[in-house]
């Protein structure tokens, strides 16, 4: 179980696509993105508890069982990697051009991600929650919903105990062993 504290941080991160591009803006996209964070957090052994899945970006909030520079390392190194090896394999060129980057010796390769992410640790179960709600709002703010609950690439079905039967991404709220209230 994953209690909350200084000792024992979340880690809140946010990864901006590459040039802020709408990377992430078709569900299929969106489902390759959500399928390998599951990998990652299999393979990783790293706990997910919200996580929103935007056109351009992506929010998660996680446990502290490995540093955060892996915990960012796995997340967007798998799905960096799933989402290249989908635009590649589906013949999208001029997706992929939009990602290139250039390397020494006139080599290329291509980025989905911004290389500085927004990650930083959650110390008290106040700002965790205010994350979650953060995460959740997003597409709401965006004006891609109206309620949270019907953006399918997002945790707040989850949190809201209205989990559909067949969820792009589970995550591990059950895994929190919160504070007695006083």
């Amino acid at each position: 179980m994953f209690q909350i504290s200084r000792d024992n941080p979340a880690y809140y991160l946010t990864s901006v696509a590459h040039k802020r591009l709408p990377i992430f803006q078709k569900d299929e996209i969106k489902k390759v993105v959500a399928d390998a964070f599951n990998e990652a957090r299999v393979s990783g052994i790293i706990l997910i508890f919200a996580y929103v899945i935007m056109p351009d970006h992506t929010h998660l909030l996680t446990d502290d069982a490995r540093s955060m520079a892996d915990v960012l390392r796995f997340m967007n190194g798998i799905s960096a990697k799933r989402v290249i090896d989908y635009l590649k394999a589906g013949g999208f060129q001029s997706s992929l051009a939009k990602l290139r980057i250039q390397e020494r010796t006139n080599k290329y390769k291509h980025s989905v991600y911004e290389h500085h992410p927004n990650a930083f640790r959650v110390t008290g179960e106040d700002a965790f929650m205010q994350k979650v709600n953060y995460i959740h709002l997003n597409p709401v703010r965006a004006g891609l919903v109206e309620h949270p609950d019907e953006y399918l690439y997002s945790s707040a079905r989850i949190w809201h105990r209205r989990s559909l039967e067949n969820e792009p991404l589970a995550v591990d709220i059950d895994k929190i062993n919160w504070r007695a209230a006083a």
